[in-house]
């Protein structure tokens, strides 16, 4: 499909059906380097936005976006802006969990039998927590 169409642009949601989407990110980044990828997401986490940039994309945003946000990532895809604001943020233990289970999912290759034996998690208590939290 990659060859017929030849896309310039992405938008690559980061929950795909059962996999990740930065195995997508990955494999469009590899097929076109100058391709600009926009990860969305509405389990946003510091490390997979860390991970979407290394392997391609240079957008990382959380939902609820709207096309106007993806057009001004598109657009801003070449610089970078010294002037983003730097908020304080107040993180909770459940968020500092949170990513530390996505970071240990990474390191996995998302694999959930993995991920929940080193995290010390039964697996059905993992699947359940990954269920439950969306971040937005």
């Amino acid at each position: 499909m990659l060859d017929e169409a030849k896309p310039g642009f992405a938008v690559v949601d980061l929950k795909l059906g059962i996999g990740s989407g930065l195995v997508c990110v990955q494999r469009l980044h590899d097929f076109d380097p100058a391709m600009k990828i926009v990860v969305l997401t509405g389990y946003a986490s510091i490390n997979t936005a860390v991970e979407a940039i290394k392997l391609g994309a240079c957008h990382y945003l959380a939902k609820p976006s709207n096309t106007d946000d993806i057009e001004a990532a598109f657009a801003r895809a070449e610089t970078g802006n010294v002037e983003a604001q730097i908020t304080a943020r107040t993180t909770s233990i459940k968020t500092l969990e949170w990513e530390r289970i996505n970071e240990t999912l990474a390191e996995t290759g998302f694999n959930i039998s993995e991920t929940a034996r080193r995290l010390g998690l039964h697996r059905r208590t993992l699947a359940r927590k990954l269920a439950k939290r969306q971040i937005s």
